[in-house]
């Protein structure tokens, strides 16, 4: 009989109670002060990284080498014969590697490290749908299997207050930066193929983003029955207006309104993040 473990990091953005539901091992990144680090959504909140901002923008790392070590030592001592690892996108991130590293470590467990090609409950959903099929009974060969079609379901789209942030780590991908600002476009943006920021739309000025958002939303939900959750970077008002407006759709079945992205995220993103995730039902 398999004993599946399941394994992922911070950004993906899971409530305690579903970490609890289906025993998912959360491995935190690292938020780096010039004089202080700190363990992503552990020792820090959203808020205190977007009210330190304006003195310091912190830095972000990996989950340690070490916490990773540990972890598959724990499984070992608990009986676990498979894990499944499911990581931020490799696009934005290096854990992926670091993840198959330690598991080639222990060969006693037989692991699968999957690149979720996206980034918060994108990354989440990924998890919560692989322990829905390990509390059902399936084995590791069909969790496995069932990962790219869970892949498929999954929509995330998002707006930021401003492109500075995204530009300062590096990973602004394939949306436009500079010139971008001073239009006042403000991109609608997702991720693409490779896991990478990409825009989808390019808007002109936030209130017209946010309708963008909801009309982007709407196309899916027009095609699709959907379970809907809204994100957000320290901008919970307009957050919860457009999962209102969302919430309207007949093809909404539920709308959910997740709180907060994590912690190193919005080192990444900077405040003013409205983000949506969407499953389609199988």
């Amino acid at each position: 009989m398999d004993k599946i473990a399941l394994i992922t990091d911070t950004t993906s953005d899971l409530r305690s109670d579903l970490i609890e539901k289906y025993s998912i091992n959360v491995l935190p990144f690292r938020i780096i002060y010039s004089d202080r680090e700190y363990l992503d959504n552990v020792d820090i909140t959203p808020q205190d990284v977007y009210d330190n901002m304006k003195t310091e923008v912190p830095t972000s790392s990996l989950p340690s080498m070490k916490d990773m070590e540990e972890l598959f030592l724990k499984l070992e001592e608990e009986g676990y014969t498979h894990a499944i690892a499911i990581t931020l996108s490799t696009g934005l991130s290096g854990i992926y590697n670091a993840m198959k590293l330690t598991s080639d470590n222990h060969p006693s467990i037989i692991t699968h490290v999957c690149d979720s090609q996206s980034i918060a409950l994108g990354e989440g959903l990924i998890v919560t749908e692989c322990g829905k099929l390990i509390q059902e009974g399936k084995s590791f060969e069909e969790v496995v299997k069932a990962i790219p079609s869970i892949k498929k379901r999954i929509h995330l789209y998002f707006l930021v207050g401003t492109l500075e942030y995204l530009k300062k780590g590096g990973r602004i991908g394939k949306v436009a930066g500079t010139i971008a600002e001073l239009l006042n476009i403000k991109p609608i943006i997702s991720l693409d193929e490779d896991g990478k920021y990409c825009t989808v739309e390019k808007v002109r000025g936030r209130k017209q983003s946010l309708n963008k958002l909801i009309e982007l939303t709407n196309k899916i939900l027009d095609e699709k029955k959907c379970r809907v959750y809204m994100l957000h970077g320290d901008a919970m008002d307009e957050t919860k207006q457009v999962m209102e407006k969302i919430g309207k759709h007949p093809n909404a079945i539920s709308t959910e309104f997740v709180g907060y992205i994590s912690p190193v995220s919005g080192v990444h993103s900077g405040p003013g993040l409205v983000g949506m995730v969407c499953i389609e039902e199988p």
